[in-house]
C-alpha cells in the first residue's frame, strides 16, 4: 500500500473526539467495526495508489445511511460492491447523497480516474446523531466552535501526507461555507477553494436537474486536474 492509502487508513482507524458533547448528542462512529475496518483496507489499497498530491473535496461529517455506515465519505453499501469492487459484508439502503457521488464519479471516468486525482472526506470525519437521527456539527453553537481542533489536525494530517493546497473543493454552499471561512481558512491556505451545492440539497430539491449538478461536479473537479 501506498504512504498515501497508509496515512489515510491510519487516520480513520484511530480517530478519537475529545470534546463534550452537547446533550442528546452522540458520535457516529464507523471505525470501531472490524467490517469497516477491513473496507477501509482494501479502499486505501486498491485506489490510493501512487505518490502524486491529490486535490481534497470535503463533506460536512458522516451520515447514518451513508459514511456512517460505511466508513467511506459518500459511499453507501451498495456503491462499495457495485461501482468500487469491494468486498463487504455491510448492507443497507441507497443514500441520495452516495447516489449523486456515484454518478458524479462514473461521468468522471470511473472511480479508478476519480480516486487517482481526489481525496474525498469530510471536515469531521466522524458523525453526530441526536434523537436517532443525523445531525451535523455546525448545528450546535458550542460543538461547532470546540471541534475546530479536531477538524484542524485531521486535515492538517491528510494535507502533510498528500493533498494539494493550491485549491480545495467543499461540497456545501451555505452553513459549511460560513464555518469554514471563519474557522478553517485563517489556519489552512488555499490558494483557490469552491464550494458546491451539498449532494444532499441537489437530490432533495433539484434532483430533475441531477444530470446538470453532475456535469458542474465533473468539470469543476476537472479544471484542476485535468492535465495540461
Amino acid at each position: 500500500m501506498a504512504a498515501f492509502g497508509r496515512t489515510v487508513e491510519q487516520l480513520l482507524t484511530s480517530l478519537t473526539l475529545d470534546v463534550t458533547l452537547p446533550d442528546g448528542f452522540s458520535v457516529l462512529d464507523p471505525y470501531r467495526s472490524d467490517d469497516v475496518r477491513s473496507v477501509i483496507h482494501q479502499f486505501c489499497a486498491t485506489y490510493y495508489t501512487g505518490t502524486h498530491a491529490r486535490l481534497s473535496v470535503w463533506g460536512i461529517n458522516p451520515g447514518r445511511f451513508g459514511a456512517g455506515v460505511t466508513g467511506l465519505s459518500f459511499t453507501d453499501p451498495y456503491a462499495l460492491t457495485h461501482q468500487l469492487g469491494l468486498k463487504s459484508t455491510l448492507t443497507g439502503r441507497r443514500e441520495p447523497s452516495a447516489e449523486f457521488i456515484s454518478s458524479v464519479i462514473d461521468a468522471y471516468g470511473g472511480p479508478k480516474a476519480f480516486y487517482r486525482d481526489i481525496f474525498m472526506s469530510a471536515l469531521s470525519p466522524l458523525g453526530f446523531v441526536k434523537d436517532g437521527k443525523n445531525i451535523n456539527f455546525y448545528d450546535d453553537a458550542r460543538l461547532k466552535t470546540d471541534i475546530v481542533p479536531f477538524v484542524l489536525d485531521s486535515m492538517r494530517t491528510m494535507i502533510k501526507a498528500g493533498l494539494r493546497t493550491d485549491a480545495t473543493v467543499l461540497l456545501g454552499s451555505g452553513a459549511l461555507k460560513t464555518f469554514f471561512e471563519k474557522h478553517i481558512r485563517p489556519h489552512i491556505r488555499f490558494d483557490t477553494v469552491v464550494y458546491l451545492d451539498h449532494p444532499r440539497y441537489v437530490m432533495q430539491y433539484r434532483r430533475r436537474e441531477m444530470e446538470r449538478y453532475v456535469q458542474e461536479y465533473v468539470r469543476t473537479l476537472q479544471r484542476f486536474t485535468a492535465e495540461p
